[in-house]
């Protein structure tokens, strides 16, 4: 009877250490495969109307500035500034050799004596009935354009030189004396020293022209102050193209907030115009892979499962990246932990 207890006992204990290694041995399953899933993080796809922002670089100008000029060309004698020079209002600058001019000048004069003796003729003539009409108002007509001769030969004497137009700074001199230079190509940049506003003018697209309007507002970085940001309003947009550039300038009114300016500092300007459409924004890190415009992404769908898929970048903001298509039927996308994934893997989200 005691063998028999003994092995019914026997038994029971065999059967119940076999059950718990049983539980045991799924338990651990269980757990190493749940430790060999990937845990990542997800982050929800946004959709905002938002707008890729402008940026142009260009340079600090003062609002008073000056590119002078002779009105007529010759060989220039004499430069009497120079480069960084202070000049009051109507100082004399330069001049041109006035041989030439002043022969110009004299030829014009001797040429209205003689248009004024024809004339004197012409009516005397016609007064005693020699002379006809046509021949007296041809001569009326020489005598007028001899008239406008010496006008423009004095015009021209008197505009052989150069005299600052505003009081300013001379920020650069282009040519030297004995050069010879041609109607209207400037010698002089003159800014002015206690003008009160400044200007930065950047050259834009005719696409980014087409996005900014006059009384905008931007931010702007200069590369003598890098750790502030300025403000500026657009002040200006051309509305033709420059035919050396095909960019259309624009001026930006630079809010200086006290700080010392100088014409030539270099400028970013960012443009942020208010038109925009609905895009679908992304954290950075999302993008497990890119090539230019052209990236990867993880979405999850609602049994965890990873699924690779590829997307259109529109461009990157900041931390996040705006996407043109890919993401039409995804809501959430892996952000931490995709580098490690393949498609079709069942992860764990934190």
């Amino acid at each position: 009877m005691k063998t028999l207890f003994l092995s019914a006992f026997s038994v029971l204990s065999l059967s119940f250490l076999t059950n718990c290694g049983e539980n045991k041995a799924e338990n651990y399953a269980k757990n190493k495969k749940t430790q060999e899933l990937t845990l990542v993080k997800t982050t929800k796809v946004e959709t905002s109307r938002i707008t890729r922002p402008i940026i142009a670089s260009g340079t600090v100008n003062s609002a008073s500035e000056a590119r002078l000029a002779f009105k007529t060309g010759g060989v220039i004698q004499k430069i009497y500034v120079s480069e960084g020079q202070y000049v009051a209002q109507g100082q004399l600058l330069a001049t041109l050799h006035l041989t030439e001019i002043n022969a110009q000048a004299s030829q014009a004069q001797e040429g209205l004596q003689k248009a004024e003796r024809d004339l004197q003729r012409a009516k005397n003539l016609y007064a005693d009935s020699v002379a006809t009409k046509e021949q007296l108002q041809n001569a009326t007509t020489a005598h007028k354009i001899a008239t406008e001769s010496v006008k423009i030969a004095g015009f021209n004497q008197q505009y052989s030189e150069i005299r600052a137009s505003i009081s300013g700074k001379i920020i650069k001199k282009f040519l030297n004396e004995g050069e010879v230079v041609a109607p209207g190509t400037p010698v002089f940049f003159v800014s002015a020293h206690n003008s009160g506003e400044w200007l930065i003018k950047v050259g834009l697209t005719d696409k980014d022209w087409a996005r900014i309007n006059v009384g905008e507002r931007t931010q702007i970085k200069l590369e003598a102050y890098s750790d502030e940001v300025f403000e500026g309003i657009i002040k200006k947009i051309a509305e033709t193209a420059d035919q050396a550039t095909g960019t259309f300038e624009t001026e930006i009114s630079l809010q200086t907030q006290g700080k010392k300016m100088a014409s030539g500092m270099m400028a970013e300007v960012q443009f942020s115009p208010t038109q925009g459409s609905p895009k679908q924004i992304i954290p950075l890190g999302a993008l497990v892979e890119s090539n230019g415009k052209d990236g990867i992404i993880f979405s999850i769908d609602k049994d965890n499962v990873a699924h690779r898929k590829k997307v259109r970048i529109s461009y990157l903001l900041e931390d996040k990246a705006v996407i043109d298509k890919g993401l039409e039927d995804v809501e959430k996308v892996v952000s931490t932990g995709g580098a490690y994934l393949s498609d079709g893997e069942k992860v764990i989200v934190n």
